[in-house]
């Protein structure tokens, strides 16, 4: 009897205009009258050929504007409207922004050790658990930790940037500008301690 009442209490809280779920409620209600009253498409629609020519039309569209300026802008006439631009990619590199995350680099102090103190912050944080860090003891006292191993896998990496935000030291950085992560296995995207302070 009593899961009866607690069963009924709940639905009746769900189903409240004015409770918590009554947003969700009108959303669900919603869906399901669209889906229950979905029109049918006719032939013309159900052909594709609209969509299709649409496409044909807005790519000839682009294609001739493209080629008009670049033909004028060879004669010197209208410079001011530019055509769209390819970049060839492996002899002209696109710019690319200030602020963009490249692949990983270790920072080194003036010893030329790394900056790591092998917090494991980085290493945590990571969502793709693409770094794994096995600390040891630092020969300077003053120094607790360094990473004996630092192991980034790219292969994983999604490029998210939390690794160079949560580190304490600043010593792992995505600003080396190489966008080119391409290897011929996958053993070679993994980067060593030694690799990535390259």
């Amino acid at each position: 009897m009593e899961d009866t009442i607690e069963k009924r209490r709940r639905l009746e809280k769900y189903f409240d205009p004015k409770g918590p779920f009554a947003s969700l409620r009108l959303a669900q209600m919603r869906r399901s009258w669209k889906q229950a009253n979905r029109r049918e498409l006719n032939w013309w629609e159900n052909s594709y050929l609209p969509s299709v020519i649409s496409g044909i039309f807005l790519t000839s569209k682009h294609f001739f504007y493209n080629v008009t300026f670049h033909i004028l802008h060879l004669f010197g006439i209208a410079k001011k409207t530019k055509g769209a631009v390819t970049y060839q990619y492996p002899e002209n590199p696109r710019p690319l922004a200030s602020r963009l995350r490249t692949r990983h680099r270790l920072m080194k102090r003036e010893d030329g050790s790394p900056r790591c103190v092998a917090c494991m912050m980085c290493e945590t944080v990571c969502p793709a658990r693409c770094i794994e860090i096995t600390a040891a003891g630092h020969p300077d006292p003053h120094i607790e930790k360094y990473p004996a191993e630092f192991i980034l896998d790219l292969g994983k990496c999604v490029y998210c940037g939390f690794c160079v935000e949560v580190c304490p030291e600043d010593a792992i950085r995505m600003d080396t500008r190489r966008l080119d992560t391409a290897e011929y296995s996958r053993g070679s995207m993994v980067y060593d301690k030694k690799r990535l302070m390259e």
